[in-house]
């Protein structure tokens, strides 16, 4: 189908099936031979011919260092739909896999090995480091692959990539040239975001802002300086001091400026002023600057330009010093003075302390703020001005927000094209450079004997400027999403001009997260657009989080995480996917609960049952296993009557009707739908109604007849439709069935089922639809008089229209499903008696009097509580007292009870 040429040993490997079929359900025992047959037979591997129509894909990697969590399988089990679903389409379709080398993440996994033998990083050097790092990958880096095998991701592995694989690593060292070379690149001091434990530089998207309980605290500033003012003196809010308010004072220490704004009368007296820095003896000057906002606090505020970016721009506007006070590990410097060698927080209470001793904290107040945290380490973050690498972003910005207006990439949910455009239109300049050792370092060398920087593609021999031979290359390596930018044509062989570039190239599809809309999809727009003058996907798919069953996100601090390996033991891969997709609404997060994966097990234990009731009743015909040469054109067949039965012929037009509605949903990323059209089917029309309805037709040693062929036919049909949501025991299913037909060597490679006109039979789906309403009738009947299930009853139909003959037709159908010997009249129904009708048909059962008589008891019983019971619910929702009181949830509780009370009520007196 794909184009893809399968291994040989592909069809040697099949297992060998007996006719009959286990008893019980047991994904364990053949998902694992499954998950490492598709792997080992080359079926999912794309073909490099230029076939008509081409879908391709990149996986986002996951992080070399982890292990798949839910939120992964959510997501590979979303593209893998896709992915089958095109594959099955007959579309050449390409599931790039691949793994990041995650530098942060990495280097602190390694360094806590490193711990754990007593060596420390820095004493081991960077080679020995580096190579003990490419040790622990090729021990350790392969899990996510194994994982991903054995949930049956159907990637092509023979095209796997990782970020720092030489290829990669090339077109890193390009892309940073040559954007340097245009002057999208530069080296420059900034304020950056700073992690103490990491040591490293971080972009403001590596920051996670947690809202955290602090204080605030108010210090007096002396006035030094009386200078004369024109302006007539206004009192200042404390005399002899201005007062400042401050979340971080340990920074104090480094102030070189306090700032009022030029418009606050508060503060026209002090213009030109100077105030004493308290703790340090150093006169720093009172400064106009719309830094100051009259209506914060009191008006005034400190500046420190060395340790707060908005106080490193208003520094830049008034050429203040920058006094460091707090180093790269946290630690107060040598310009804190008496707090030199403090950790930054040990330092806070001391300074504290010690402005309290003087008379020169006014107060303290609780004041909530937003924390800047290492995203990896949770460490918080230091704002410092560094010497570090960046990409100058809004010439590249430019271009990945037209393709988005323009709609050459599409968002869904369309609501993210919103966010997206938030953050571009306001985009700062992007720090790349990381003061790690793990990672694609920055192709630039220094030449100390005259300053000059080479950027080059290849380490330089010599100086451009001097000729100086002794360079050394730039210790810092580049940010982890640099590399990521470039995945979806850096791993299809960019710079150099592959076929598969040429191929698969704009990728079809991303389907990620939201939670690296800006890390990774913005920068892959950005580079695609840049590099390849092209959008690097059509379309981009957004999913939800996976929530527990209380609607809680899911963390390893509430202890409600799920470990897809650990319910794929205990539920199965299909029945964990399913449970994921029905809830993959797009736009809403997935509530995910054993109760829902108990059910969805419960599903695919349904359709075992149906395929080893089929083998059963093989095995009694004597048919062996068969499927049609060709399903694409079967049309159902008739019997030695000619005609064809008609349930045959009503569940090809219901599946006709299943393959058009999944064929759209599965296209249009409804995967909540196709899980819900699917269960549908095969549970309710396939199972429910479809086998109770045939295999009254199987008789003993009948051979291959044409009931047979229709049935084996429509099973092989629904099962390619639940293939790309249930990979497994589909697989395992159909080669059962397969027997010596034609088929490919998997399920996975044959012709998804399409919408076919003439396969919709109307007439059919309405004489099933009747029968199915005459016997949902009486099995519900049955059910409200509480009557014995296996009591054989007797009844008469009174029907209207087409009913009555439809009815008379399938009596002896309704006698087995339902349990009813029906008379058919076009009569009207008496009064009074035992009944249940709808537009059609009034069915009236013959109960026994005794069976009437108890349920009347039963009813009148059942009435005069409901009654009691919506007396004292309205008694208590009339007390304004107990309104005023109750929490909001018990009067709505109550509310809702009463409402259902009302609604039993109504039914029994209808």
């Amino acid at each position: 189908m794909s184009g893809a040429a399968p291994s040989p040993l592909a069809q040697l490997d099949i297992m060998v099936f007996p006719m009959q079929i286990e008893k019980v359900y047991e994904p364990q025992r053949f998902e694992p031979h499954w998950a490492q047959w598709w792997i080992d037979s080359g079926i999912f591997r794309a073909s490099d011919k230029p076939l008509p129509r081409v879908f391709s894909l990149v996986i986002p990697p996951p992080n070399v260092t982890g292990s798949l969590h839910i939120g992964h399988m959510l997501e590979h089990a979303e593209i893998d739909v896709t992915i089958r679903w095109h594959r099955m389409r007959g579309d050449n379709t390409l599931w790039l896999p691949g793994t990041d080398h995650a530098g942060i993440a990495t280097q602190m996994v390694v360094e806590r090995k490193l711990a754990e033998e007593g060596i420390d990083r820095r004493a081991l050097g960077r080679e020995k480091f580096i190579e003990r790092v490419w040790e622990w990958k090729a021990q350790f880096g392969d899990q996510i692959k194994r994982q991903m095998i054995r949930l049956g991701a159907s990637c092509d592995w023979s095209r796997e990539r990782f970020t720092f694989d030489p290829g990669l690593s090339q077109a890193v060292r390009e892309v940073f040239v040559r954007l340097y070379e245009k002057g999208l690149i530069y080296r420059g001091e900034y304020m950056v975001n700073w992690c103490p434990r990491c040591r490293t530089a971080l972009s403001d998207l590596e920051v996670k802002r947690v809202e955290t309980q602090g204080n605030l605290w108010h210090i007096r500033y002396p006035i030094t300086e009386q200078s004369p003012s024109p302006q007539p003196p206004t009192p200042s809010p404390v005399a002899g001091h201005v007062v400042v308010a401050t979340t971080r004072p340990e920074t104090m220490l480094g102030d070189t400026a306090v700032a009022v704004n030029a418009k606050d009368p508060r503060y026209f007296h002090l213009h030109g002023h100077t105030v004493d820095l308290p703790l340090m003896n150093r006169r720093i000057p009172i400064i106009l600057d719309d830094l100051a906002d009259p209506q914060f606090g009191t008006g005034a505020v400190k500046v420190t330009p060395a340790h707060d970016p908005n106080d490193f721009e208003a520094g830049k506007r008034h050429n203040l010093p920058r006094i460091k006070v707090i180093d790269e590990t946290g630690h107060m410097t040598a310009e804190a003075g008496p707090y030199a060698g403090l950790d930054r927080f040990e330092a806070r209470k001391r300074v504290v302390e010690d402005l309290e001793k003087l008379g020169l904290l006014e107060k303290v107040e609780p004041y909530t703020l937003a924390i800047g945290r290492c995203d990896r380490c949770k460490t918080v973050v230091e704002p410092l001005i560094s010497t570090q690498w960046f990409v100058r972003t809004k010439p590249l910005a430019e271009k990945a927000i037209d393709v988005v207006e323009t709609g050459r990439i599409q968002f869904i949910p369309e609501n993210w094209t919103k966010t997206y455009f938030e953050w571009m239109y306001n985009i700062r300049d992007w720090c790349i450079s990381r003061q790690l050792w793990w990672g694609h370092r920055i192709p630039a060398w220094h030449c100390p004997a005259c300053g000059e920087i080479i950027v080059a593609r290849e380490a330089p021999a010599a100086c451009s400027r001097c000729g100086s031979s002794e360079l050394t290359q730039d210790p810092d390596v580049l940010d982890t999403w640099f590399s990521s930018a470039l995945w979806p044509f850096s791993t299809l062989g960019w710079p150099d001009e592959t076929p598969d570039l040429k191929l698969f190239y704009p990728t079809s599809l991303l389907i990620t997260g939201f939670d690296i809309l800006f890390f990774w999809v913005a920068r892959m727009v950005m580079m695609g657009c840049e590099f390849m003058g092209e959008i690097p996907f059509h379309q981009v798919y957004i999913h939800g989080l996976v929530r527990d069953a209380e609607r809680q996100k899911m963390s390893k601090t509430r202890g409600n995480t799920i470990d897809p390996l650990v319910v794929i033991e205990k539920y199965g891969t299909d029945a964990v996917r399913m449970a994921l997709l029905l809830g993959a609404a797009p736009g809403t997060d997935i509530v995910l609960s054993e109760d829902r994966m108990e059910s969805t097990r419960g599903f695919a234990n349904k359709i075992w049952n149906a395929a080893r009731l089929l083998f059963v009743k093989m095995e009694t015909s004597g048919v062996e296993p068969w499927l049609p040469k060709n399903l694409e054109t079967y049309r159902p067949e008739g019997g030695p009557s000619i005609e064809v039965a008609i349930e045959d012929r009503w569940i090809f037009s219901r599946l006709n009707t299943c393959a058009e509605q999944v064929n759209r949903a599965i296209e249009q990323y409804r995967y909540h739908e196709v899980a819900q059209l699917l269960w549908h089917f095969f549970w309710h029309e396939f199972c429910d109604w479809y086998l109770e309805l045939k295999k009254a037709r199987f008789t003993e040693n009948s051979g291959l007849t044409a009931d047979w062929r229709n049935t084996l036919a429509a099973f092989e049909t629904a099962l390619r439709l639940l293939h790309p949501a249930m990979p497994f025991l589909t697989e395992e299913l159909w080669q059962r069935f397969k027997g010596d037909a034609p088929r490919p060597v998997s399920i996975a490679l044959t012709e998804y089922p399409q919408y076919r006109r003439q396969n919709t039979d109307y007439a059919a789906e309405r004489e099933i639809g009747v029968l199915q309403e005459i016997v949902t009738l009486a099995r519900t009947m049955r059910t409200d008089l509480q009557l014995d299930p296996k009591l054989p009853l007797t009844g008469t139909l009174h029907a209207r229209g087409d009913a009555f003959e439809i009815g008379g037709r399938h009596a002896d159908s309704i006698r087995k499903l339902a349990g009813v010997s029906l008379d058919f009249t076009t009569d009207p129904a008496p009064d009074g008696a035992a009944r249940r009708s709808t537009s059609q048909m009034d069915l009236v059962l013959d109960v026994p009097q005794a069976q009437l008589d108890a349920q009347r008891r039963r009813l009148k019983k059942e009435s005069e509580q409901l009654e009691k019971n919506i007396a004292n619910s309205r008694r208590q929702l009339s007390d304004e007292t107990f309104l005023s009181r109750a929490p909001a949830h018990v009067v709505d509780t109550l509310r809702d009870k009463l409402a259902d009370y009302e609604a039993q009520l109504a039914k029994i007196k209808a």
